[in-house]
Formats: structure tokens, C-alpha cells, sequence
């Protein structure tokens, strides 16, 4: 040990030699030029890195071959006083060095930024070499509205800045920038302070199930999305129950980037909110212009990684749907829309459909044809006979998802009009079941199903039921 120690002690002397033997010669008028040192080299130089040196020599990765690399990079190098915080009563050694590895590798951007360049862009996030779920790497977050501060963790030590390398540029830092989760980054971000407000304020410890194992990928409504919907109430007079379900209706399972949502197109998936018989809410997302959830939020940031998952930024509280929200959210339901409103202003179609969940009529098990079911038509009936079929594809006082019918074995339910539909399973051709209406047509399918609000359920229709005439 005592070898080792005096080794790392002459370290600088013997690196401010090889500085000098690394120069060159200037021939016309022989003045001597000296070779800029990299990142490894200026950290091994500084007696206030001589921990970092020792970290990145413990750790898996041969992080001294790639910060001795071309690069460019970023380092923010935490001084022997961090890393003293960071260690408290451990020893490097007591660290795993797989863990010890992402930790360096968490202060490493693969750009070449100055202070001033930070300070130009004022806050945002940017990525560093740690890695994330999903093959994505950890994100960071800086601040620069008083000094640079990473991760709201983390401060550039006054006079610490702008430390260039032959392959990048090192800012000393204050402290160790651990590897952030979707609290941590909740945390740092001003942004957020309202939710972090609302997380803490809710029934169900979701400060702790966020900052657990996920992944998970959060829709995080920034401050001003919280005041439009707050619109004047106070945080605390919201239900603590119904605010955990409202938050836990931003959260999905899984680490989801915009580009995988892009590449999925416009449909839906479960949130980890839930509604009638403790069933998960669906979510629909459109991504043919933007990301937009339940056509009321859109993502403003995308992409914010941590450890375990995914945070999206949106523009707007994603509040508990009814059938009416996924009704008007979903463009394949247009023509039922307008049937619904516009066809039938007799019937308030709207006011019945938006009915709380254990008020009667609600919840609804709704059988929604498509447009191209509408379209299938030989023409759209006058408002009478139309409002008699759009009753008939409505059950009341039921929330019945395909398990049930499945279980079941089929149902013959009794709708809104008063006239029994038949459900057969399993279905014909692509039909997941069949069903007869009530004037006997038997050549109609429900194609997709459960779409769950959080008044009822949803399941589609390739063709319009038509109720028995009089």
C-alpha cells in the first residue's frame, strides 16, 4: 500500500515531465510548443481530482482509455471533497465497481460545452454516458439561473470552470451526481414543483412507488399544466384519493421513448390509474401531428431518462376519461360523434355518457361502431330512429370487459332502448366475438375491446346494430 501511495503521490510530477518530452520544436525560431494533455492526463495533474483518478482506475470499463480518448467530452469532475461526501463511511472499494463505472460515467457528456455555452441555453436537459433502460442514456439536467448546477445536486466550484483538454473540457464540481430516477429528476426540475407537490400530497406513497424498481414512463404535467387545471383550488382541497388516481393516470408501464410512441401510430394502452371493478384506464395516444394523449395533452419535452424509466413532459393534466373523452379523442370514432351531438340535439347524449361512475346510468358498456361502420350504411337515419340505435349500443348500470363475456361464454344483454343484442364467442374470421342485434342482423363483429374509462368500457364495431323496428 505504501508502494501504491507514493506512486499516485509522484503521479503529477512524473505527468508535468512527460509534458515537457511531449513537446515539440519550432524551427524557425525555436520556441518550444507544448502538447495540450487530455482529460486523463489535466485530472491526474490536479491534486483536487486525485479521488476521481482513483475511481477511474477502480472502475469497470476502462474508463482511463476512453476519457484518454478522442472524444469530444464534457466532464464534470467531482474534487476530493465530493467524492469524501459521496463515500461518507465507505471506502472506493466497498462500491461495486459495475455501479462504480455508471456513476463516472454519469458526469461524462459526449459534447465539448463551456460554461458559457450552458449559460447561453439557460436550462435543459442533455445526456450523458451512464445507461438507462431501454438502451437510452441518462439524462441531466442543468440550471444555470444563479451558478451551473447539475441535477439540482451539483455546483461548477468557483473557479472550476473551463478546464480545456486535447479532447474536451473539464468543469470541477461540488458534489457526485448520483444516478437519477424519475423522482430525482421530478426533483431537480423547477418545472416540476408542483407536481412533486401533488406526488407528496397523495394517498398511496407515489414519491416512493416512483422512486421504485419500474420501469415506468410518467407524463409529467409541468407547473402552468397544473395551475389551468387546479384553476384557482388549492392543492389541498383535492381529494387525496382521486388525486392519486389522477396521477397514476400519467404513469404507464414499461420505458417508453417518443420515437417507440411514434413508431406505434395512434392507439392506445393502459395507464396505471384505475376505474370501475379496480380495472386499469386506457390512454390513447395520437402521434400523426405531435404526441397527444386523450386529445388534451401533448408532450412539450420528450425523452427525460432515468434509471428506472421514462419522463415526458406535458402541456396539460391527462384528468380521469369518460366514454365521451375517448369518443372525441379518437378520430375513428368521428361519425359517432356527430351522430351523438350534432344528429340527435334532442337527446343530450353527452350530459348521459359523462354521467360518474356509480351514478345510474353509469357505468356504460358502450358497442362503438367506426366510421367506416357509419359508412357501411345506406344512409345515416333521421334523428327519431337514430337516436333509437345509438340507445342500442349502450348498456347501462355494467362495466363489461371481454373477460366477462369470455367467462360468460357470451352475453344477451338487454341496452338503453330496451332491446337484448347477442354476443356469440369465439368470433367468425377476424372478429374477437359476433354479435345479432336486435333486428337479427348476424354479420357484425367487435374488433377491438376494452377500452376502459373511468365510467365504463368500451369495445368496437365493425357495423352498425340496428335495433327491431316497431
Amino acid at each position: 500500500m505504501k508502494i501504491i501511495s507514493k506512486t499516485i503521490r509522484l503521479l503529477p510530477l512524473f505527468l508535468f515531465s512527460f509534458a515537457f518530452q511531449a513537446c515539440s520544436d519550432d524551427d524557425d525560431n525555436g520556441t518550444v510548443v507544448l502538447d495540450p494533455l487530455n482529460i486523463v492526463e489535466l485530472a491526474s495533474a490536479n491534486p483536487n481530482l486525485t479521488s476521481l483518478v482513483l475511481a477511474l482506475q477502480a472502475a469497470d470499463g476502462d474508463l482511463v482509455n476512453l476519457l484518454s480518448g478522442s472524444g469530444p467530452f464534457t466532464v464534470l469532475a467531482p474534487t476530493n471533497e465530493a467524492f469524501a461526501a459521496f463515500l461518507g463511511d465507505n471506502e472506493l472499494s466497498d462500491i461495486s465497481t459495475d455501479v462504480l463505472e455508471q456513476v463516472l460515467l454519469n458526469h461524462v457528456i459526449s459534447a465539448d460545452l463551456s460554461a458559457s455555452d450552458l449559460t447561453g441555453l439557460g436550462a435543459g436537459y442533455t445526456s450523458t454516458n451512464a445507461d438507462g433502460p431501454e438502451e437510452q442514456k441518462l439524462s441531466i439536467y442543468f440550471n444555470t439561473s444563479s451558478d451551473v448546477r447539475f441535477n439540482n445536486v451539483s455546483s461548477v466550484v468557483s473557479g472550476g470552470a473551463d478546464i480545456d483538454a486535447s479532447n474536451g473540457t473539464i468543469h470541477l464540481v461540488d458534489a457526485v451526481i448520483g444516478l437519477p430516477t424519475i423522482v430525482d429528476h421530478a426533483l431537480a426540475n423547477p418545472g416540476f414543483s408542483n407536481l412533486v407537490l401533488a406526488l407528496q400530497a397523495a394517498d398511496g406513497d407515489l414519491v416512493g412507488v416512483l422512486g421504485g424498481a419500474g420501469p415506468f414512463t410518467v407524463l409529467a404535467p409541468n407547473d402552468d399544466a397544473f395551475a389551468a387545471f387546479l384553476d384557482g383550488t388549492p392543492l389541498g382541497d383535492v381529494p387525496t384519493d382521486a388525486l392519486a388516481n389522477i396521477l397514476l393516470n400519467h404513469v404507464v408501464g414499461g420505458a417508453i421513448t417518443s420515437t417507440a410512441l411514434v413508431g406505434l401510430g395512434n392507439d392506445y394502452t393502459n395507464t396505471l390509474a384505475t376505474g370501475p371493478n379496480d380495472n386499469n384506464i386506457s390512454l390513447y395516444f395520437k402521434t400523426d401531428d405531435g404526441v397527444r394523449f386523450n386529445g388534451v395533452s401533448s408532450v412539450a419535452t420528450a425523452d427525460v431518462v432515468g434509471t428506472n424509466g421514462i419522463i415526458h413532459a406535458v402541456d396539460a393534466v391527462i384528468d380521469i376519461p369518460s366514454i365521451v373523452t375517448f369518443a372525441t379523442a379518437d378520430p375513428n370514432f368521428s361519425t359517432l360523434v356527430t351522430a351523438l351531438t350534432e344528429l340527435t340535439p334532442a337527446t343530450d347524449f353527452v350530459a348521459t355518457l359523462s354521467t360518474g361512475n356509480g351514478t345510474s346510468p353509469a357505468p356504460f358498456t358502450v358497442f362503438a361502431p367506426t366510421n367506416d361502420a357509419f359508412a357501411a350504411l345506406a344512409a345515416i337515419p333521421d334523428e327519431p330512429v337514430l337516436t333509437q340505435v345509438l340507445l342500442h349500443h349502450v348498456l347501462g348500470d355494467a362495466n363489461v370487459t371481454s373477460t366477462n363475456l369470455i367467462d360468460a361464454g357470451g352475453a344477451s344483454p338487454t341496452m338503453l332502448n330496451g332491446q337484448a343484442i347477442t354476443i356469440s364467442l369465439p368470433g367468425t374470421g377476424d372478429n374477437i366475438a359476433d354479435v345479432t342485434d336486435g333486428a337479427g342482423n348476424t354479420d357484425i363483429g367487435i374488433i377491438a375491446v376494452d377500452v376502459q374509462a373511468g365510467n365504463g368500457v368500451i369495445h368496437v364495431l365493425n357495423k352498425v346494430m340496428l335495433p327491431a323496428e316497431d
